[in-house]
């Protein structure tokens, strides 16, 4: 397998790059087969014409551990060029960052769910581009978390920095550059944009699922993505950002383990299985015990489950980890109906709506678990209608199939 950037590495268009102005967009997971840096394998090709870099959410070398630190811009001690931070004073690039740049290279590893701030960053530089005679050409990544679906198409009113383009569902099953496609139709984006396909990625095969773990390995693309398997359980476990319980941060398994100090896990997975066993399937749960050193319930013993897909047996087709951790919070508030659950702090500098709507994309998911009457069959009725959406949406711009 071939990814984009080693893709282009070998393209007659390289030719035309090394006479124009150039950019990269990257991050720590912006590396080919080697380990080395598309910064690097750029400045030896392009050498005076790459003029500057842009680095995402927790900077362009990955060093913020936590949300909400910001980066600033610098000079790089490497490379002599400068880099702009879109996670800093600004999140979209400026006129005069842009000014000076005649193409944009974007090789960001991805995780495939829509708050995952990256895409946002893509889709401020293709506003940015918009009818200018700049170019922006995408050096395509896999989608590690495969091509399933789930969750809610983003409603309208949480568009924000983890949801930035109305409809577009939670786990979207789609490459960086075939999210390109979608976000040029769907905002009629003047873009001229180039996307260089991998070669030979099968998006179904095991034992990856998405990523083609026999080949490449797994460099983190956010500091707290150490795994495949926080991949894999990412499209739920971040619901509980939004949440006073602790996702795992602070411990060695972020986003694959929850849980709280006032929490049994072992009555709570119990209690997950007499309301809906069936949202349970595919992977394994088992009751643990945590004390995160930073962040929510740091130094404090936390009881929960952690969610393992990291063997054989897995079966993505069937695991469904949004709906796993929505029945989680149900099974919580049916055990504690007076229980907080919901933090109601300011989330990714966002203040007039709660944190878990915005990462959900609705509020509708608050709304059932909050409501003692409401059922698992109500919740999968309206999942079931988002999914059956984007499912005829999104085969359009599949460029693997």
């Amino acid at each position: 397998m071939k990814l984009g950037s080693e893709v282009l590495e070998n393209s007659k268009a390289l030719s035309e790059l090394k006479k124009k102005r150039v950019a990269l967009l990257a991050h720590p997971a912006s590396v080919n087969k080697n380990l080395v840096h598309s910064s690097i394998v750029f400045k030896k090709i392009l050498k005076e014409n790459l003029v500057c870099a842009f680095g995402p959410q927790h900077g362009i070398r990955g060093e913020k551990q936590d949300n909400m630190e910001e980066s600033p811009d610098i000079i790089d001690p490497v490379l002599g060029i400068p880099v702009f931070s879109l996670y800093g004073k600004t999140r979209r690039p400026t006129k005069e960052m842009i000014e000076k740049v005649d193409v944009l290279l974007v090789d960001l590893q991805d995780v495939g769910t829509r708050i995952y701030t990256f895409i946002t960053t893509l889709f401020y530089m293709l506003e940015a581009f918009h009818n200018t005679q700049k170019e922006i050409w995408i050096l395509d990544r896999p989608n590690p978390a495969g091509r399933s679906i789930e969750g809610f198409c983003l409603d309208p009113k949480m568009i924000s920095f983890v949801g930035c383009s109305e409809g577009l569902i939670l786990r979207h099953g789609l490459t960086l550059g075939e999210l390109t496609q979608y976000f040029k139709e769907k905002h009629s984006f003047n873009v001229q944009t180039k996307i260089f396909k991998m070669q030979n990625y099968k998006a179904h095969q095991k034992p990856g699922w998405g990523w083609p773990s026999l080949e490449f390995p797994w460099v983190n693309p956010s500091p707290n993505i150490p795994r495949l398997s926080s991949v894999r359980a990412f499209p739920g476990t971040v619901l509980i950002e939004g949440t006073l319980l602790s996702e795992g941060r602070g411990t060695t398994r972020p986003l694959e383990i929850i849980g709280a100090p006032d929490i049994d896990g072992e009555k709570l997975l119990k209690e997950m299985e007499k309301i809906n066993k069936k949202w349970m399937e595919g992977c394994q749960l088992r009751a643990c015990y945590f004390e995160p050193t930073f962040q929510k319930h740091a130094k404090q013993l936390c009881s929960g489950f952690q969610i393992h897909t990291d063997y054989q047996n897995f079966n993505p087709q069937k695991f469904k980890p949004f709906r796993l951790v929505c029945l989680a919070l149900k099974a919580l508030r049916k055990m504690n109906p007076e229980r907080e659950i919901w933090n109601r702090s300011y989330y990714e500098y966002e203040r007039d709506r709660l944190s878990f709507d915005l990462i959900c994309g609705t509020s509708l998911v608050r709304e059932w678990v909050d409501d003692p009457s409401s059922k698992p069959a109500d919740l999968e009725r309206l999942l079931l209608q988002d999914e059956k959406s984007w499912l005829k949406t999104q085969k359009k711009y599949l460029l693997y199939r």
